[in-house]
């Protein structure tokens, strides 16, 4: 009996943002879910714009796996996580250790599909995989700015320029071309 995909399910009952005054909470379910989806697309536009020639549809994976420690660990607080060299090392051996502990739990002939993708080496995509993390945080900031929470303003200044300071092209392309709709209304879509 594996308990894997039981714990994987779990992601719902971990919000995110936990020291934030929010107008809407967000789990790491519906977190991962926009950075699977943002991973593929930054992808996507890398190689169909820039000639390069790597997989969208792994990326998109590792996207939706690439919290599934905080199942175990909860979600760090930003601020904390990185408040020093000390803390951020100390959270980094905590969550392979709750990684490997997921990944124990399926059956032997699963883990190494798995570990790739929850512990993802691929320096190539987590590039990717990475921005669509920092993306989607500037997206809640966004959102939440636009329901008149004021909470957000600071982390949307310093998420933007984290992404800016990425120089990533397709990232570039994206917050140029697709990122100001995140600030329109369901009419303004339409």
């Amino acid at each position: 009996m594996s308990h894997f995909f039981a714990m994987m399910s779990r992601m719902k009952y971990i919000n995110r943002w936990g020291l934030m005054n929010n107008t809407k909470n967000e789990n790491i379910s519906e977190h991962s879910l926009q950075v699977a989806m943002l991973a593929h697309a930054l992808v996507t536009i890398s190689n169909e714009r820039l000639g390069t020639a790597l997989d969208a549809n792994k990326a998109a994976v590792i996207g939706l796996f690439h919290d599934a420690s905080e199942i175990l660990t909860g979600d760090m607080p930003t601020p904390i996580k990185y408040y020093n060299p000390s803390i951020k090392d100390a959270y980094k051996t905590v969550e392979k250790i709750a990684e490997n502990k997921l990944i124990e739990m399926l059956p032997s002939d699963l883990q190494n599909v798995y570990s790739e993708l929850i512990s993802s080496d691929d320096e190539q995509l987590l590039v990717f995989v990475k921005a669509a993390d920092k993306l989607s945080a500037l997206i809640k900031c966004i959102e939440e700015a636009r329901m008149g929470n004021n909470e957000f303003l600071k982390a949307k200044e310093s998420i933007n320029q984290a992404l800016v300071d990425m120089h990533l092209d397709a990232l570039d392309m994206f917050m140029t071309e697709f990122l100001p709709d995140f600030s329109l209304t369901l009419d303004e879509l339409d």
